[in-house]
């Protein structure tokens, strides 16, 4: 009888079990089924493979559950490039009931950020991070996060969101009570958006970022009294600092890259809590302010006009001060001694300042912990001490651009516990030799010597720098050859030597560098042939072997450079044929490794010693003054500079972008394979003896900016295809046997004779007509003697005219001198203002007071240069309008100039035709705003003919404003009734005379 019981009983049991499914079949069916339709609107069906339907939801990649009830609580698919619309994540994700935490980042989510209607957000959201995607909308379009009523935390950066104006009327974010926001990296514009933001309060908020936006405006935190971490950085703020109340518990202020100005040291006096504190790249300006020191980790204060001493009062946040950034203000004297306390601090930055005296290692030293110490573009004088070896803890010395001198010491690194990683002591007055002990400093990664007076020969020791990654001695007098021992550094990446007296041949070895992704040996005495094995550095984006005298062929093994953009091989003595391998890259070069290299890129000056288009210069840590010493003790000047950081995109799409072999022997046809690189900018191939008709392929060179094939023996006619090389601004193809018509449109039209000179079968303009007669000669000088005779005629009736005007001109001179500038200075702006209204004139560019712009004035027949001022050219062109634009190219448009005699003129109109923006370290202040004004460092606005001064008279005259700490009013000029500035109206003190540049 038990035992039937039992049985009973067991059975019962199995059907209990059997009517009960398991939990998560019951409990979670419902979350099962959101995922899964959330699954199927990816356009990737790969993704989230173990996403499957009747499983167990808590074992699907990327989601949490509760430990009891089995309910989706998180979700984490960050970086996962889902690539769906918000739409698909508010339906099935947002609507899970028990979910608290969702992280979409990086995950590539697009749309608006909207709820479809009768969706209902999960009433525990309190955390939802959809950062670095595609979203769009605009900023209103988040209060309709107030359906998840737990929302707490909310991280949008690195979207497309924007703000209008229209959103300036609705309601804000009412409804909304976040602790956590981040709006960073967005598209958010204007005065009232940070308003908008804050309009339900900040009572709740504790971390707000709104950093690289374009915000602007007056903005008020002083009611968000539980901030703990505000970011509003590089935006266009430009109001006083904001106020921050009693901010008792912020702890992190980020307003640096802005334009903020007023009583820093008041505006947070009360935050007492800060530990990092960042107002870099501002306005604020007079002595460094009395701060709330107690508890700062981090202080950064560059990039302002804060002048004077280092105060004192800084030496209170030495007990626990980790960073401290003074670089790029005006503040002078000496380090002070007391600073030496710092012993937390790790970074130190006092470059692009006036400070003198001798270096105080002693100071230095006491702070034990300093691992970056940057002391570039100052005065500091003396010599660099054998002590600095006694900091075990430091790691980088930057002493670049200092008036350092003697010797470089060779007990630099004696100490057995030296960690130094970082040496730069380029643009300094050091002599002597480049000590060999400089191979005790085992952990180097980067040796920069650049810029000095270093004598000797390259230690081989150096080869035994295994970290070595920069290696730049460039500009120096060093002699004999590159040492082979320098090919056993794995880990080299940049071998800057240019500008030496080296000689030798280049080691066979380099291929072992297989990182090697910059060699730039120019300007040298080099020899022997171009090593074949450099087509075995997959990442070498940059060769430079120009001015030297190495022969043979041009190794067709340099095609197998997967990298290779820049190639400049001029003034050597190279022979044969171009290799056709050479351009077989050209379609899948991918470069990304050489990004944020600083350089300059000097553009010369024609002429028969100087040869080359121009020269490619790492230019870290030099000042951009000493251009003059380059100029000075090398043949070329140079007419245009370009500076800035190396930036390549290119992705497996990507060719070359310079090309230069000019100035050697060089002989054959040009192969048709050049014709593949459809990135290039720069083609130079004169003074050969390339021989054979011009490739029809150059025409597929739609990006080709300069191109020079003179001085060959090319034949046959221009190819019609080049005329679509719509960016071609600069061509010389003289000295060549070529016939037949220049072709007719496209950028030809722009051209002047002297690019097609001394081929005798050309014809067309700008040459004479095609089929005219060699023997009209006498025509010719029947029609010159009538022309005397009219000209002595008119002669003798100006000169009576002329006596008439002077008598009546010496009666109204005095009142139009006083009326003149006036007139000139408001001409240029009525003219541009009634242009813009019309409606059909160029709005590509908008000429303001805060730009400079170039003009390049020649007739096509050979005439002189015409002395045109800058009203002039806006009448004859009708104000640059689309229906006087007759060519545009990479370095400007061209426009038909009617002049009042009725002769037609052609204006080049060139917007970077010296300088492009460059933010120096020096003064980015000052110096950035002039090299943005003087893009072309020309006379003013007044009855001079446009000129422009050689490049080491603008340096010299940069030196003098630096000198002066500003602007000499006897070298600016302008007006008191709005219009132009000081700085932009700066005129260059350069006297006419035989050295005065016509570039």
């Amino acid at each position: 009888m038990k035992a039937h019981f039992l049985a009973l009983l067991l059975s019962l049991t199995f059907l209990s079990l059997q009517a009960s499914p398991p939990p998560f079949l019951s409990s979670t069916n419902e979350d099962t089924q959101n995922l899964i339709n959330f699954k199927t609107t990816l356009s990737n069906p790969s993704l989230l493979q173990n996403w499957l339907p009747n499983q167990n939801p808590c074992t699907f990649t990327g989601v949490k559950c509760h430990e009891t009830t089995n309910r989706v609580t998180s979700i984490g698919l960050a970086n996962i490039s889902l690539s769906c619309d918000f739409h698909s994540v508010a339906t099935f994700l947002l609507t899970l009931e028990n979910l608290e935490n969702l992280s979409l980042k990086s995950a590539n989510i697009s749309g608006s950020i909207s709820f479809p209607p009768g969706s209902k957000c999960s009433s525990v959201l309190s955390h939802l991070d959809l950062s670095q995607s595609s979203l769009s909308g605009s900023v209103s379009d988040i209060a309709t996060l107030r359906s998840c009523p737990a929302l707490k935390s909310l991280d949008l950066s690195g979207n497309s969101i924007e703000f209008s104006v229209h959103e300036e009327k609705s309601s804000g974010l009412r409804g909304l009570s976040f602790e956590f926001l981040d709006l960073s990296f967005n598209k958010i514009v204007g005065s009232n958006a940070v308003p908008f933001i804050l309009s339900e309060g900040c009572n709740e908020l504790k971390h707000l970022a709104l950093k690289r936006n374009k915000l602007s405006g007056d903005i008020d935190f002083s009611s968000c009294k539980n901030l703990q971490y505000l970011d509003v950085s590089a935006n266009n703020f430009s109001s006083s600092v904001p106020s921050f109340g009693k901010c008792l518990a912020l702890e992190h202020l980020d307003i640096s890259a802005n334009k903020f100005y007023g009583d820093l040291g008041h505006a947070i006096g009360a935050c007492v809590k800060l530990n990092f504190l960042n107002v870099s790249s501002n306005n604020f300006s007079g002595s460094i302010p009395v701060l709330p020191t107690a508890s700062l980790q981090s202080l950064s204060l560059g990039g302002n006009l804060f002048e004077g001493e280092i105060p004192l009062h800084l030496v209170d946040a030495c007990p626990g001060l980790v960073m401290l950034d003074l670089s790029s203000n005006k503040l002078n004297g000496s380090v002070p001694s007391s600073l030496g306390s710092c012993t937390s601090l790790e970074t130190l930055d006092i470059s692009a300042n006036n400070f003198t005296g001798e270096l105080p290692v002693d100071t230095f030293l006491k702070m034990t912990s300093l691992k970056r110490l940057d002391l570039a573009y100052n005065a500091f004088t003396g010599g660099l001490p054998d002590s600095f070896s006694q900091h075990a803890s430091l790691e980088s010395l930057d002493l670049s651009s200092n008036n350092l001198s003697g010797s470089i010491p060779t007990g630099l690194c004696q100490g057995p516990s030296n960690n130094l990683k970082e040496l730069y002591l380029q643009n300094n007055r050091f002599t002597g030799s480049v000590p060999a002990t400089l191979s005790n400093c085992s952990q180097l990664t980067a040796l920069h010597l650049s810029f000095n007076y270093l004598s000797g020969t390259i230690p081989s020791s150096l080869g035994s720098l295994y970290w070595l990654r920069d290696l730049n001695l460039w500009f120096n007098q060093l002699h004999g050859e590159i040492p082979p021992e320098l090919m056993n550094i794995d880990a080299l990446e940049t071998l800057i030597l240019d500008f030496n007296e080296l000689t030798g041949v280049i080691p066979s070895g380099i291929s072992n560098c297989t990182n090697l992704n910059w060699i730039s040996l120019s300007n040298n005495r080099l020899s022997g042939e171009i090593p074949a094995s450099i087509g075995k550095l997959g990442s070498l984006a940059i060769l430079k072997l120009s001015n030297n005298s190495f022969y043979g062929r041009i190794p067709p093994e340099l095609g197998d450079c997967r990298s290779l953009i820049w190639l400049d091989l001029n003034s050597n003595f190279l022979n044969g044929t171009i290799p056709p391998e050479l351009f077989k890259q050209s379609g899948s070069i991918a470069v990304n490794f050489i990004r944020g290299k600083r350089y300059v890129y000097l553009k010369n000056e024609k002429s028969e010693q100087c040869h080359g288009e121009g020269n490619l210069l790492e230019f870290a840590g030099i000042r951009w003054e000493q251009l003059s010493r380059i100029s000075s003790s090398h043949p070329c000047n140079f007419s245009r500079v370009y500076g800035e950081y190396t930036q390549p995109t290119f992705n497996d799409n990507g060719s070359m972008i310079f090309l230069d072999l000019s100035y050697n022997m060089l002989s054959g046809s040009i192969p048709a394979a050049i014709g593949s690189m459809s990135y290039l900018y720069v083609l130079i191939l004169g003074h050969n003896n390339f021989s054979g008709n011009i490739p029809q392929e150059i025409g597929k060179l739609t990006g080709l900016d300069i191109l020079d094939l003179s001085n060959n023996r090319l034949e046959g006619i221009i190819p019609q295809s080049m005329t679509g090389l719509s960016l071609l601004s600069e061509i010389d193809m003289s000295n060549n046997h070529l016939t037949g018509m220049i072709p007719e449109g496209g950028q030809f039209v722009t051209f002047l004779n002297h690019s097609f000179v001394n081929n005798s079968g050309l014809c067309g303009i700008p040459l004479p007509p095609c089929g005219s007669a060699s023997g009209s000669s006498s025509n010719i000088e029947h029609q010159k003697s009538h022309r005397r005779l009219a000209s002595l005629a008119g002669s003798v009736a100006m000169g009576l005219l002329f006596s008439l005007f002077c008598i009546f001109g010496l009666l109204i001179v005095v009142v139009e001198m006083k009326k003149r500038k006036k007139k000139k200075d408001s001409a240029l702006d009525v003219y541009m203002d009634s242009c813009s209204h019309s409606g059909t004139a160029n709005t590509s560019w908008k000429l303001t007071g805060r730009e400079a712009l170039s003009i390049s004035i020649a007739t096509f027949e050979s005439k002189p240069l015409r002395n045109l001022t800058f009203p002039d050219l806006l009448e004859a062109t009708n104000g640059f309008h689309n229906d006087s634009l007759i060519g545009s190219g990479g370095f400007g448009d061209v426009y038909k100039a009617e002049l009042k005699d009725g002769s037609i003129q052609h204006a080049k109109l060139r917007m970077s035709d010296v300088f492009d923006p460059v933010l120096l370290k020096e003064d980015p202040n000052l110096e950035m705003e002039l090299l943005q004004h003087l893009k072309v460092a020309c006379a003013c606005l007044d009855d001079r003919p446009w000129r422009r001064p050689t490049m080491i008279q603008v340096m010299a005259t940069f030196k003098e404003i630096q000198a002066g700490s500003g602007l000499d009013s006897q070298s600016t000029t302008g007006t008191e009734d709005g219009g132009f500035s000081a700085v932009e109206m700066v005129e260059m003190s350069i006297k006419e005379g035989p050295e005065l540049s016509k570039q």
